[in-house]
């Protein structure tokens, strides 16, 4: 009997973008049954989603982030009956038509509980989106992951990311508390502590923007911290982080947190930066600070 696959997509402002993605999935050869797309925007989507007959359209008045928005879209996906749940953001896009059937095959045959596949840079087909962590040292090239074939027990959720649907009902939805930035990490974390089978299959891959400025190293190449560009992702980030560290109680964190960003902010002279970071950080230490989007101050 064939497994049937509904996506979970979510939507803020990119119509072009969006178009793009709806195209890709409805060109899988592994069909999907149905896209569940949350629409979170500025202006209503739903002229490209009508595009698709497949497309389950949700308009949400409210701006739920990408936490709410994937939560809302993973109920509406299961709901379907489905057995895989596929996420993807807006800006996303499966580097080729076998993506989804190559993450079907490979989760089938490792008995796996979700599966992800590698994130490459639009435009820099050599470089991961995001780094992983070999040897202790953080690395973008694509080559040197690919050649380990499969990576257990890590990945870079939620986008590319093929779940199965009971999986939900035994760790739960995204955190829309966490809005932006660090929903994927508490997720995956629940993952490893419910043992769910998971990791990255390095033979597909799908293209989102990359976060390479983001990346700054302190004390080499072992030693890092994010930094995001703009006030707004990098309160949430800081934020969403010490929450993180209190709810899971995350002591390696802390101490590479607390360590990293002094060194990175005061050997810069940035007291500013520092004091941004200390004032969101110490908020969601303390468990603080969540409310919606028109009450938050950062």
């Amino acid at each position: 009997m064939s497994l049937s696959v509904a996506v979970a997509a979510v939507t803020f402002d990119r119509p072009r973008e969006l178009a793009v993605l709806l195209n890709a999935i409805n060109s899988q050869t592994a069909a999907v049954r149905s896209i569940c797309l949350v629409d979170s925007g500025t202006v209503p989507a739903k002229e490209v989603a009508n595009q698709h007959p497949n497309v389950d359209y949700v308009r949400s008045e409210a701006n739920l982030g990408g936490a709410g928005g994937f939560s809302l879209a993973i109920l509406k996906a299961v709901a379907s009956g489905a057995d895989w749940i596929w996420m993807m953001d807006d800006d996303a896009e499966p580097g080729d038509p076998e993506c989804l059937a190559t993450l079907l095959r490979e989760a089938e045959a490792r008995g796996l509980d979700a599966v992800v596949p590698l994130v490459a840079a639009p435009g820099h087909p050599d470089r991961l989106s995001f780094f992983f962590r070999l040897d202790g040292k953080v690395t973008h090239d694509r080559a040197e992951v690919e050649k380990l074939g499969f990576l257990p027990d890590d990945g870079h959720f939620f986008n590319g990311a093929l779940i199965r649907s009971d999986v939900f009902f035994k760790v739960g939805l995204p955190d829309m508390r966490l809005f932006i930035r660090g929903d994927e990490v508490d997720f995956t974390i629940r993952l490893r502590k419910a043992g769910m089978r998971f990791g990255t299959v390095t033979t597909t891959a799908i293209t989102h923007p990359h976060a390479f400025a983001e990346t700054k190293h302190v004390f080499g190449a072992r030693w890092h911290v994010i930094v995001p560009e703009t006030a707004f992702k990098r309160y949430y980030y800081y934020r969403n982080r010490g929450y993180l560290i209190r709810r899971h109680f995350r002591v390696k964190s802390l101490i590479a947190d607390v360590g990293g960003y002094l060194g990175y902010f005061l050997r810069r002279g940035d007291f500013r930066g520092l004091a941004d970071w200390f004032r969101a950080f110490s908020t969601g230490l303390r468990g603080k600070g969540f409310a919606p989007l028109k009450d938050q101050k950062f």
